[in-house]
């Protein structure tokens, strides 16, 4: 792993394959780190010939987090959006696309493939939309456009997701409880729940920085992004959005209005898939990485 500063944050970041290769940046979503794009997956992408370069976004993992800040009112924030004001935040999604842009200038990356899943799938829309000339082609993986009329999660959904965890070091049984059953409950029905393997990430993401704080944080981000489809409109380059026909927090729509707003978008929809990135479907998602990537080729 490496530590470079860039837009006023220093970024935990590594790269799998040749430095020559053309790059695919994988942007992680919401609360997560870069090691929810397994190396496993990362080898993948690398031996078709790419440099891969994960990195945690800033907030999480060993990225520069923002803990200091006051905790955040989320109805305060939502009077503040209604009223047309723009909240006290301490970041938002643009922060976080100028972060991938300066990602690739400290490592001397002209052009490169931009991948995000969830969260980093929006962040990744808005680097393609506002930097095309640094971007190569763009997957955005169970995402969403910000339209407001698309139908929301349900409230049991968004309830597991915010509900506040037990502290890992005090109640390490009941963190891991809570974060497996937000985990299985979001996971598509067409693979198998593979629990230990996910209480092993779990743990490895605690052992590399706890921050409750943060996803609260990247929400208020999120919620500031509004309504992304003039931006997607705009996007040129070759595009796929891959979305789980089972993910039940963006629901197929999302990803459907996300294809259908970028001009000659591949739309993906897999059978069974959440919103996870199962063992199962790498292949099926390199392949469509690859692919994308290949089109101007």
């Amino acid at each position: 792993m490496n530590i470079i500063k860039v837009n006023g944050v220093e970024l935990a970041y590594d790269s799998f394959g040749n430095e020559n290769d053309e790059a695919i940046i994988l942007i992680a979503g919401l609360g997560t780190q870069m090691i929810r794009w397994t190396i496993p997956f990362c080898e993948i992408l690398a031996a078709r010939g790419f440099r891969v370069i994960r990195f945690d976004n800033r907030d999480v993992g060993c990225s520069t987090h923002f803990s200091h800040y006051k905790a955040l009112d989320f109805e305060a924030l939502a009077t503040s959006l209604m009223s047309g004001k723009r909240p006290d935040i301490p970041y938002t999604l643009d922060d976080m696309s100028k972060d991938v842009i300066g990602l690739l200038d400290a490592l001397l990356i002209d052009r490169a493939h931009i991948v995000g899943r969830s969260m980093g799938g929006m962040i990744a829309q808005i680097v393609a939309s506002d930097y095309p000339e640094r971007v190569l082609s763009l997957t955005s993986i169970m995402s969403s456009s910000g339209n407001p009329a698309l139908p929301q999660a349900s409230q049991e959904v968004m309830a597991l997701m915010t509900k506040p965890a037990p502290n890992p070091f005090e109640d390490e049984a009941g963190f891991l409880a809570h974060s497996l059953s937000f985990a299985k409950r979001i996971a598509g029905t067409g693979y198998p729940f593979e629990e230990d393997a996910y209480r092993t990430l779990i743990l490895e993401e605690v052992r590399r920085a706890y921050d409750p704080g943060s996803v609260g944080r990247q929400i208020a981000a999120i919620a500031v992004s509004g309504d992304r489809r003039p931006r997607l409109a705009t996007i040129k380059v070759p595009t796929l959005v891959i979305h789980g026909v089972d993910d039940p927090l963006f629901v197929p729509a999302c990803g459907e209005d996300t294809a259908a707003t970028i001009s000659d978008a591949e739309l993906m929809l897999i059978d069974g898939m959440g919103h996870d990135l199962p063992h199962q479907l790498y292949k099926v998602t390199a392949d469509g990485i690859e692919r994308t990537a290949r089109r101007n080729g």
